[in-house]
């Protein structure tokens, strides 16, 4: 599953589902998709993220393989704090345009 972040004040992002969702966990939400923040929800969601990646930044969050497992690969992780990046920008972006977040798969 993929999972694509909306909003007006930014381009689309597409990101594998569950890393997504983690995201998502982290920024306070259940994790449903699809999904939405209100404009006022932004700030919280995007200090909740920011804090979650100031504590971690270089935790590996990997998609999961087919199998259901994570990619066990030397050096083929990639850290919480570079892919939740594109999705910071896309909440800072949206809550200075005072914008709807949403996602869907």
């Amino acid at each position: 599953m993929l999972v694509t972040f909306n909003t007006e004040a930014y381009a689309s992002i597409t990101m594998f589902g569950d890393v997504a969702v983690a995201l998502l966990k982290l920024m306070g939400h259940s994790g449903t998709v699809p999904g939405a923040l209100m404009p006022e929800d932004i700030p919280d969601a995007l200090e909740r993220l920011q804090n979650a990646v100031a504590a971690n930044p270089e935790t590996p969050l990997d998609p999961k393989t087919k199998d259901g497992k994570d990619d066990e690969k030397e050096g083929a992780h990639v850290s919480l704090a570079h892919r939740a990046m594109p999705l910071i920008e896309l909440l800072k972006a949206a809550r200075t345009a005072h914008k709807l977040v949403m996602w869907e798969s």
